[in-house]
């Protein structure tokens, strides 16, 4: 697995394939990696998460279009369910239909004719070290991709993942961020397996908070591509008011991406052991994570513990004025 740090601006683009259940701050991240010319964006995979299955296909298509490369870039439809367990959505938070809830794409797009998880496996040994899977997603095409292919993790250049919480509160229950209470099993199978390097939702909170300045400054821009990231923040931004009190966004899923482009945004990261509670109860989806190696598990998570949100900003603002996510 190479260093995530390590890039130059010349840089060959990188091969990747996005897992997701888009909604929300997933369009965001399919846009960036679809508008960057450091990413060639192989293929985009569906699992399920957010709001029902459909729509995410639907929601994924959507931004594939607005970004121009629908017609380069297919869209596999996956896991509808998680391993074992029963998931509630999370459209209380990104409205009916998960863009917002006034938009409702029905594109006429053809799905690609394979299963995701075959997608995944196929592509990865066609072109052993060359993909980077970045999973914004709960696991459970991951999972079923290693039980398809053990040897995944040789195969794969590298595997980002948005998901756990870091010793710190969860954003769907105390324990536990959304992605890896949704299929903990498969969270659970991905870290012991896969040689991650991940995204938590402790650094979405601290680091990718767009405050009511910032989102003013995005609504004053009169692109398409900030006019969709308005709408699909609308209804983000109304639990948000209720539940905290603040006018605010955070892009968790986007903030993988962008790493991925820029490098330079991530100020921080460390290896630890990380392991997820897979057990139903209060502490489902709960990942632990050993930063003083106090265990004896194997450290081979990557955890970003820092990451530029100035820069990350910019490169939000400069997408939405030039569709140029570049640095």
């Amino acid at each position: 697995m190479s260093d995530p740090a390590d890039s130059t601006a010349d840089a060959e683009a990188r091969s990747v394939i996005i897992d997701t259940d888009t909604a929300g701050d997933d369009t965001q991240a399919l846009l960036l990696a679809a508008l960057s010319d450091r990413i060639d964006l192989a293929g985009v995979t569906i699992c399920a998460g957010n709001v029902e299955f459909d729509y995410e296909v639907e929601n994924a298509k959507y931004t594939l279009d607005l970004a121009g490369v629908d017609d380069d870039v297919t869209v596999y439809e996956g896991a509808r369910d998680p391993l074992l367990k029963d998931h509630d959505f999370a459209d209380y938070v990104h409205g009916e239909g998960g863009l917002g809830g006034s938009l409702f794409p029905d594109t006429g797009i053809a799905s690609g004719d394979r299963h995701a998880v075959d997608y995944i496996v196929d592509t990865a040994r066609e072109r052993p070290g060359e993909i980077t899977l970045v999973c914004i997603a709960p696991l459970t095409n991951v999972a079923l991709a290693l039980r398809t292919e053990p040897e995944l993790n040789d195969l794969l250049d590298e595997v980002w993942v948005m998901g756990g919480n870091v010793n710190c509160l969860g954003n769907v229950t105390p324990a536990a961020e959304y992605n890896f209470w949704v299929d903990p099993d498969a969270a659970k199978m991905a870290l012991n397996e896969l040689d991650v390097t991940l995204f938590d939702w402790g650094l979405t909170e601290r680091d990718t908070t767009f405050d009511a300045d910032t989102l003013a400054r995005i609504e004053s821009i009169d692109t398409p591509y900030a006019e969709f990231y308005t709408e699909i923040t609308t209804q983000v931004r109304a639990f948000n008011r209720e539940s905290f009190g603040r006018d605010a966004t955070t892009q968790p899923d986007s903030a993988v991406v962008a790493g991925l482009i820029d490098p330079d945004l991530i100020e921080e990261s460390h290896t630890y052991h990380v392991d997820v509670d897979e057990r139903e109860g209060m502490t489902r989806g709960y990942s632990a994570v050993d930063e003083d190696g106090v265990g004896d598990g194997e450290p081979r998570t990557d955890v970003v513990e820092s990451l530029d949100a100035d820069g990350l900003r910019e490169m939000f603002v400069r997408t939405f004025e030039s569709s140029d996510p570049d640095p």
